[in-house]
Order: structure tokens, then sequence, then C-alpha cells
């Protein structure tokens, strides 16, 4: 039996904090897809910890903890945050495990991707600039270099290989920047790697299944950025939705069960690209503010805006979500009134499809008003007290997008998630 936690927006709903919430119904946590551009918060023991490759489930003593071969693993990200972890007093050499199918950033794929987003100009997407497009691209490529590789005695040779294609590109692109440094660093952290559990993971996943075990599958970005549902070109590299977790672990459709899908309660994105409920105002501003809305991967300020309903439903259908989780509620506490997105209105006409490619499109969003709640909800555990605005404004959404909001999040402590 697998469950699976996804973001159905733009990325950054509080993922990190959901899976570590529901962590102890489960015995295996597996990432099935991104690389080092998530970045998933967590508060352990009052303390902030941002994880970018390794499952959420890593603070929790009796959950094993896998990387998916659909991952895209960075050695020198993942030290760190091994280190990071290790000051908590985990030690991941017991309870983490990484696919033999799960390909490496190199410190050229790095390079590559600050080329490319250079010569974009004006044009650019927003990347992360950690590698991981063209990391996908030299796997789609069957060039890439993977985990299981750093056994093979021939693993330096290949590396040199790939290197000098890498080399050629890069003096296509006139990139003079030196990365000497850069690869010292990752050598010294494929030492390390090489010490950690590497496992056949679909093998280990399928086993675990089989012997009853729980498995949770976190994704990392969210479903508005998948490759081929979301908005493309201003997407991420790999498939974010459900169906990532069949190709990103080696399970079968048939082993996933439920589907929970993390939305907040109003949108944000960052980086560039379409985002038809984005405030350019004071009142985006205030939501920024409230939520501390600054990547945790980048430190980049995001846009803001009303929830997207339309975008949402289309993310709940894709996915086959079964149940919804609202994140940052609380942040909508001071607002007087609220809207809500539940319609686009395209060259005069309204629609509630999200077009093909929405860049090609004036997109002007149809909005709901509703009345706030002006009232702190952030100490509320019982569902019961949550105001009857905040109710209506549920209902609201649980009647349009098909799929009911089981918890929501209204504070970044562990505890602060009230169960509908």
């Amino acid at each position: 039996m697998v469950d699976v936690i996804l973001g159905l927006q733009w990325g950054d709903e509080g993922k990190g904090k959901i899976v570590d919430y529901f962590a102890p119904n489960y015995d295996i946590i597996a990432r099935f897809q991104g690389g080092p551009n998530a970045g998933h918060t967590l508060y352990v023991g009052g303390k902030k910890v941002v994880l970018h490759q390794i499952p959420s489930g890593v603070f929790h003593e009796n959950t094993v903890n896998l990387i998916g071969n659909g991952v895209v693993l960075d050695p020198v990200t993942l030290k760190k945050e091994c280190d990071t972890v290790a000051g908590f007093g985990v030690d991941v050499r017991k309870n983490m495990f990484i696919s033999q199918r799960t390909h490496l950033i190199l410190p050229t794929h790095r390079a590559l991707d600050k080329a490319s987003e250079l010569q974009k100009g004006n044009d650019k997407i927003g990347s992360t600039l950690k590698g991981i497009g063209p990391a996908y691209m030299d796997k789609t490529g069957r060039n890439g270099l993977r985990v299981g590789d750093l056994l093979d005695k021939n693993f330096t040779t290949s590396y040199i290989r790939l290197r000098l294609k890498h080399q050629r590109l890069l003096d296509n692109f006139n990139f003079q920047e030196d990365i000497t440094a850069w690869e010292e660093e990752f050598f010294e952290a494929i030492e390390f790697l090489r010490s950690l559990n590497v496992v056949n993971g679909e093998y280990f996943i399928n086993e675990g299944i089989a012997s009853g075990k729980k498995v949770l599958a976190e994704g990392a970005q969210g479903s508005m950025l998948d490759i081929d549902f979301g908005t493309f070109p201003f997407v991420t590299s790999s498939n974010t939705t459900t169906s990532g977790v069949c190709n990103g672990l080696g399970v079968a459709p048939q082993k996933i069960r439920d589907v929970m899908g993390v939305t907040k309660a109003y949108c944000t994105r960052v980086g560039g690209g379409p985002f038809p409920t984005e405030l350019h105002d004071e009142t985006g501003e205030e939501l920024r503010k409230l939520g501390n809305e600054f990547g945790a991967t980048t430190g980049r300020p995001r846009r803001c805006g009303w929830i997207d309903l339309v975008a949402l439903k289309y993310a709940c259908m894709i996915n086959g979500v079964t149940k919804v989780i609202m994140t940052k509620a609380d942040v909508l506490d001071q607002f007087n009134e609220l809207q809500v997105c539940t319609g686009y209105e395209i060259d005069g006409k309204e629609t509630a499809y999200i077009p093909f490619q929405m860049t090609r499109h004036q997109i002007n969003p149809v909005l709901k008003s509703f009345a706030g709640w002006n009232q702190d909800t952030s100490k509320i555990t019982n569902p019961a007290d949550l105001p009857v605005t905040m109710k209506e404004y549920v209902a609201f959404i649980n009647q349009f997008v098909g799929a009911n909001v089981s918890h929501i999040s209204n504070g970044p402590g562990r505890d602060q998630i009230v169960t509908v």
C-alpha cells in the first residue's frame, strides 16, 4: 500500500511539514522525483530545518527513508544535508537508503544550467541553477551517471567522458567560469555517498509493500510545474504528479491508495511563468510579508495571489486526489475580504479549463469574494472552533474542486494542524 503526498500548485505548499506530520503512520517515506531545487521546511525541536533531497521522515526513528530512482541527486548537497541532520542526532546510515538507479548531478550540470539560463536573457524560466534540467536531459539522452555507477571501477573514466561532452557544450555557450572548486567538492562528496546505503530501489520498496509495510511517497515542487501537465515551458524537468510515483519508485499503479494533495489557502509562485491570480498591489505584498514567502532553496521573494480554483481543480483531476490538505490558512487571519478564482476570462469568453499554452493568452481571473474571519486561528486544535467564515471558505473549495479538505495547517509547528 502506497499513499502519496504532493503539491497541487506551483510548489512551496508546505509539503515538508505535512510529510513530517504523517510520517509516524508509515514505515517507509520515499522521494520519487525532483532534485535539490526542492526545499521542504520542517521545525524540529523549535529549530528550522530545510531538506532538499533527504525524505522528510528522516527525523522519525522508526521510519525508513528512500531516495528513489526518479530523483536527480547532488552528492554535495546531500552531504551537507546529512551533516545538518546529524546535528540533531540522526544517523542517516541507519534509516536512509538510495536507489542504485538514481541519477547524479555533476558540477558541469550546474554550469550548463547557469550558462543556459544566462543565454536566455529576458526569456529565462527562473531556474534554481542547481543542474536539475541538464541532469534530466542526460537521463533521457542516455548519457547520465547513476548512483550505482559509483561502485564501478571505471567510474572516473565515465565521469571524464561525460565532462568532456559537457565542456564542448559550455564552450558553445562561451562559459568561462572556473568550476575546479565545484569538482573538488563533488569528489569529496562522492566518497561520502559511497559510504551510504545504496540499494536496488524497486525491489527494496516492493518487498516492503509485500511484507505489509506502509509507504508514503513524497513529491517535490507542484502539479502546475509538471513537465507534461504544468505551465510549460515554465516547469520543472520531472513528473510532479501521481504518475511520477510509479516510474520514480518502481511501484505499480494499483499499489497506490490515497493521494493527499497539498495547497496553500492562497497562491504563490517562484520564478517566471503565468500566474493568473497574481497580485501586484499592497494585498500581494501583505500576503508575502505575513506568509514569509521567500524561497526555502533560493531565498527569492515569491509572487503572491488569491487561490486559483481553476488550477486547483485541474490538479486534483490529473492526480486523482482523495484528500486536500490546506496549509497557511492562518496567513489569511488578518484579511477583511478574501477572493477565489472560479474561472478564466480569455478573449471575452469565460472558461473553467486550463488552456494549452497559458503564455499565449491574456487571462483575467473571474473572482468570487468571501468575508474574512479576522481572528487568530493559530492556536485552534478543535475543528468546531474554526471561524464560521473559514468553514464557508473551505466548503466552497471542497464543492468546486470535487475533493474535500481533510486537514488545515494553521502555523509552522508540528502540532499546528486541524483535522477537519
